[in-house]
């Protein structure tokens, strides 16, 4: 099950959330203020993040605010009090996973631990579309779907994976009908710069033609080579 941080002011509230999320099986941490939050988060790396609204010193939409500066894709519920429509809108602006309205019902908790778990499964999910083998003098990304604004973290780790084992040639291997949107295509622009610097070869396969022509009016093609599919690639290596 997941571990799960309960941020609230009132040590009533704390004790009712983890006596119910720890009936259910999570294992549950807790902190009684904002700034305790963020430091029990950024050492413990929860799973999951509740935390209240209405708090006094930093509220609960610095504290979602701080968590997603350290972590973007981590799941953070907020829970409001009732009406306070405005501030669970908000929460939902800032990427809260859900909100919950105090008095919290049983349902509507596992509803949004329900979100929750099905968010981190295909979070994990999507890590599992780009993945590195190395080859010789050859690092080779596999990037299977598409690369969005969500995926282009784990984009930019994996590159720097490959670099760090000093390999002449990088080959981005792209599966049928992968595409690419605007922020990962700039994440790719400076990707491929960056290997360049380092002196090593860059080659790029299995993008359609429409994609190919992208590459070449944002200069990438001057960077690496672009070929139609994975087969013409390594012949020319």
């Amino acid at each position: 099950m997941s571990r799960i941080l309960v941020i609230d002011d009132e040590k009533a509230t704390l004790n009712m959330f983890k006596m119910l999320l720890t009936a259910y099986g999570h294992e549950v941490l807790t902190a009684e203020n904002g700034e305790e939050g963020i430091s029990v988060f950024d050492t413990e790396k929860p799973d999951l993040v509740m935390t209240d609204i209405k708090m006094p010193g930093m509220d609960g939409l610095q504290v979602l605010g701080k968590i997603k500066s350290i972590s973007p894709d981590s799941e953070v519920i907020v829970i409001t009090g009732h009406g306070d429509m405005d501030l669970a809108i908000k929460a939902l602006n800032l990427d809260a996973t859900d909100f919950l309205n105090k008095p919290v019902r049983r349902e509507e908790l596992e509803k949004a631990l329900q979100l929750s778990a099905d968010r981190i499964e295909f979070a994990r999910s999507r890590q599992r579309d780009i993945n590195l083998n190395l080859e010789d003098d050859l690092a080779v990304i596999n990037v299977t779907g598409n690369l969005t604004s969500k995926s282009e973290g784990l984009l930019l780790d994996v590159f720097d994976e490959a670099l760090a084992t000093a390999k002449g040639n990088f080959l981005l291997v792209f599966e049928e009908k992968s595409s690419i949107n605007g922020a990962a295509l700039d994440s790719l622009f400076k990707l491929v710069e960056k290997a360049r610097t380092r002196g090593c070869g860059v080659h790029i396969a299995g993008l359609s033609e429409n994609f190919r022509s992208v590459l070449d009016s944002m200069g990438i093609t001057q960077m690496a080579s672009v070929y139609e599919n994975e087969q013409e690639a390594r012949g020319s290596l």
